[in-house]
């Protein structure tokens, strides 16, 4: 059972409700003073405890997407790949470490819905070294080494906390691309699937922290500089699109706006619009308000000359609390910089809002890239 399937949350409260019944019955023997009462009541209130827990958590995950399996839950398995690399990631950077297992419309033939490498990314700048999926389409596969420069690249960024994983078996990256092509509303891309928290436990919000985590350096130099070179992908950054939900759309909107060169195209769903500060990040600005102000998006779009960039927010009316700021976003944005938007009647930060959101916002993004 899936770990966001309905049989998994209905096994989940049949066992909650199975204890809360024993617990009732067995209470009254339980009532006495001895040691083997009193531990016996302590038992059962941990058990009604955390087994009625579990559906509630079951039904946040769900909603938000956190973990994608009970592997990732568990965190075993994390990779399910046929092969495992060993070693270091090679002189370009990218270590295959074998091909993610996956079936889509029955089929798991390559020729007909590409494959899916599971990858470690070493940043040669950055020092950091990460887990990443690669999906490859079936037009990259057939293409000629000449060929395979004109694909658009897209990289997409989870949330926080989350797995690579979900983007696969939840958001359905691959899967989407697919069904786009097939319907001819966009071009084959390479998808480069990774979560924003590429030094965990830390939320670092794709930053470079002063004397700590060079995040936004693995992000807008290591990570394009190695794929594109191992997979023989053009650099040109107008080939290159980023995009992704909460933090990992705050990171998408953010490396655009900072760093036109890597990327000229980016989308967040649900996105804040300045980095967070809480015991998960720590301190990111080392004290420096001008450096806390640069990754204002709203400060740096009202202050800053803006680069000429195409970017996308995407909001609900109601359910979101940043909605507001995503109006304001809209409205600053000036040229050279474009701006479009999704804007759902409601729709709350969750998995379910931005699953209505991630097909039309991943053909939008392959639409404004140019490859050479």
């Amino acid at each position: 059972m899936a770990i966001d399937a309905w049989p998994s949350f209905a096994v989940s409260l049949a066992v909650a409700c199975a204890v809360f019944a024993l617990t009732v019955w067995a209470w009254p023997r339980l009532a006495g003073r001895g040691a083997r009462n009193v531990l016996g009541r302590i038992g059962l209130q941990l058990a009604i405890t955390l087994t009625m827990a579990l559906p509630l958590l079951l039904a946040v995950n769900s909603s938000y997407g956190f973990y994608a399996s009970w592997g990732d839950l568990l965190a075993l398995a994390r990779d399910e790949t046929s092969a495992t690399g060993s070693g270091r990631p090679g002189r370009d950077g990218v270590r295959v470490d074998g091909a993610h297992s996956w079936r889509y419309r029955n089929s798991s033939d390559p020729a007909m819905i590409g494959r899916i490498e599971a990858v470690t990314v070493r940043g040669a700048r950055s020092r950091i070294s990460t887990r990443a999926y690669v999906h490859l389409p079936p037009e990259y596969l057939r293409a000629s080494a000449a060929d395979r420069r004109h694909f658009p690249v897209v990289v997409a960024l989870s949330g926080y906390p989350s797995t690579t994983r979900v983007l696969i078996d939840l958001f359905k990256y691959p899967q989407h691309a697919l069904d786009g092509v097939r319907a001819g509303t966009m071009r084959p891309a390479v998808l480069v699937m990774l979560t924003p928290t590429v030094v965990p436990p830390r939320d670092t919000e794709c930053m470079d922290v002063p004397k700590g985590p060079q995040t936004e350096t693995f992000f807008a130099a290591d990570l394009p500089a190695a794929i594109a070179s191992h997979y023989g992908l053009t650099r040109n950054p107008q080939a290159w699109g980023v995009m992704g939900n909460s933090v990992g759309g705050y990171c998408a909107l953010k490396l655009a706006l900072r760093k036109p060169d890597s990327y000229r195209a980016a989308a967040g769903l649900s996105a804040s619009y300045e980095a967070a500060e809480d015991p998960t990040t720590g301190n990111l600005f080392g004290g420096n308000p001008r450096y806390r102000r640069e990754n204002d998006l709203l400060w740096r779009l009202r202050n800053l000359p803006q680069p000429p960039v195409s970017l996308l927010v995407a909001s609900s009316r109601t359910g979101e609390h940043q909605y507001p700021d995503t109006v304001d976003f809209i409205n600053a944005v000036q040229w050279p910089a474009r701006v479009s938007s999704i804007t759902l009647p409601s729709g709350g930060h969750n998995y379910e809002t931005w699953n209505r959101e991630v097909k039309p916002t991943l053909e939008w993004l392959v639409s404004r890239l140019q490859t050479p």
